[in-house]
């Protein structure tokens, strides 16, 4: 379902993602880990066409990726949720997720957005800035999902979400991935959750892959050791 090949990363001089290679599969999950400051974010925000990158294939459903922009990129199947989560604070929730409405076939807020979300759906009339940390990263994923997309990224989701919210945050990805059979790309460094959500998992190390697992298969002290700073 995403396929790359050798994708180059660089800041003027300097290189900061080292010819990665990584395929997804249809309605599998893949967690890439690591440090703060290991690669992560670069890596989303070049799969999005934020940031230039250079690389020998990029591909969503065998479709080519490869100099298209952020808003192409969306149409042919991607879709974000960034670091932070991004939402806009004085618009209501409703407003916010529609918002994703304008790259995607249809108008309406599909009804399986708030079977998924349904305290999104209790407060669509509050406005975003007003929502938790964990509701507002529930938004952000329902104003991605909007776009229907094939491939979804998330940037560090569970970044400053208490952990109850967590196991609810896991919980709803694994419902995604049952209801749409879509495929997922999450960057994390919280190793219990990965496990509750990843069937595989690899860890990026200063612009490079140096690890790679099934869940079945992890070795989580190894994986510990990797992420400890």
């Amino acid at each position: 379902m995403f396929e790359i090949e050798n994708l180059q990363v660089s800041y003027g001089q300097s290189q900061v993602i080292h010819g990665l290679n990584f395929k997804a599969n249809k309605n599998e999950t893949l967690a890439i880990m690591g440090r703060n400051g290991m690669g992560k974010t670069t890596l989303f925000k070049s799969l999005m066409g934020i940031l230039p990158s250079k690389a020998s294939k990029a591909t969503v459903d065998g479709v080519d990726l490869q100099g298209a922009a952020t808003h192409d990129r969306v149409m042919k199947g991607l879709a974000y949720v960034p670091q932070g989560r991004w939402i806009f604070p004085n618009m209501t929730v409703q407003e916010n997720i529609e918002t994703g409405l304008e790259k995607a076939s249809g108008r309406e807020i599909p009804d399986d957005i708030f079977a998924l979300f349904p305290v999104l759906h209790e407060m669509r009339k509050r406005k975003g800035g007003n929502l938790s940390g964990g509701q507002q990263q529930q938004l952000a994923i329902a104003r991605a999902l909007v776009t229907n997309p094939k491939v979804l990224l998330l940037d560090e989701p569970t970044e400053g979400i208490q952990p109850s919210i967590i196991k609810d945050i896991a919980k709803v990805l694994n419902e995604i991935r049952k209801m749409r059979e879509i495929t997922i790309i999450v960057s994390e460094q919280v190793l219990s959750f990965t496990m509750e959500v990843a069937d595989r998992i690899i860890v990026i190390d200063k612009g490079r892959f140096i690890h790679e697992d099934t869940r079945d298969n992890v070795d989580a002290a190894k994986v510990k050791s990797y992420l400890s700073v």
